[in-house]
């Protein structure tokens, strides 16, 4: 069984964004700081979507700082280690901010009227409990596990797309649900998968 993410493996390894990542460098950016502008731009969308109110300026708006937070959420690392200036205090922070990223940005869309508070939340559940296995594989001695059927990359690129869609069509498209609500619907069930696929792909290599 794979446990690949699908983009994550392409931005990183992307020339572009290492050409970004070394521009950041040269104007004094540091990884650290990477991670608060990623955490506050995550935290901007979720406003937006709170208050968008259907608003296609707004909406528009926020997929903006949804695409901002993944750009800046992915440099971090890439210039930590581009740098060689990776530390486990960088790594702490940037996966404590990834989290409240996630949260803002997912109660932002709930508060925001484009799914139901039932849904939402179990979408929310599922991405944290995805995140935390990923890690907690580092914690029993195993490389951390970032893939799955709908890594954060992933996440986000779906998440990007439906609203960038919704701006363009802002009435349901299937049943009661928008674009927007049909990839919270699909987060919700995708990433309690990933978070199985990643529980059993680590139970595998675990020797006890």
């Amino acid at each position: 069984m794979t446990v690949d993410s699908l983009f994550r493996p392409v931005v990183e390894d992307s020339r572009f964004v290492r050409k970004i990542a070394k521009f950041l460098a040269n104007q004094g950016f540091t990884p650290n700081l990477l991670s608060i502008l990623s955490l506050i731009f995550a935290i901007v969308s979720g406003f937006l979507f709170a208050v968008s109110d259907s608003s296609r300026v707004l909406l528009f708006l926020a997929g903006i700082f949804v695409g901002l937070n993944a750009v800046f959420d992915t440099l971090d690392g890439i210039l930590a280690r581009s740098t060689k200036n990776a530390t486990r205090k960088g790594d702490f922070l940037e996966h404590t901010f990834d989290r409240y990223a996630d949260v803002f940005i997912f109660l932002g869309i709930i508060f925001g009227g484009y799914i139901s508070w039932s849904i939402g939340i179990v979408a929310v559940v599922g991405v944290l409990l995805s995140s935390y296995i990923g890690v907690q594989a580092q914690a029993v001695g195993l490389k951390r596990v970032y893939g799955g059927v709908l890594g954060r990359a992933d996440r986000l690129l779906l998440i990007l797309a439906a609203t960038f869609l919704n701006t363009l069509y802002t009435k349901p498209v299937i049943a009661s649900y928008s674009f927007l609500g049909l990839a919270i619907l699909l987060t919700a069930f995708l990433s309690h998968l990933t978070a199985i696929q990643r529980f059993i792909y680590v139970w595998q290599r675990l020797s006890d």
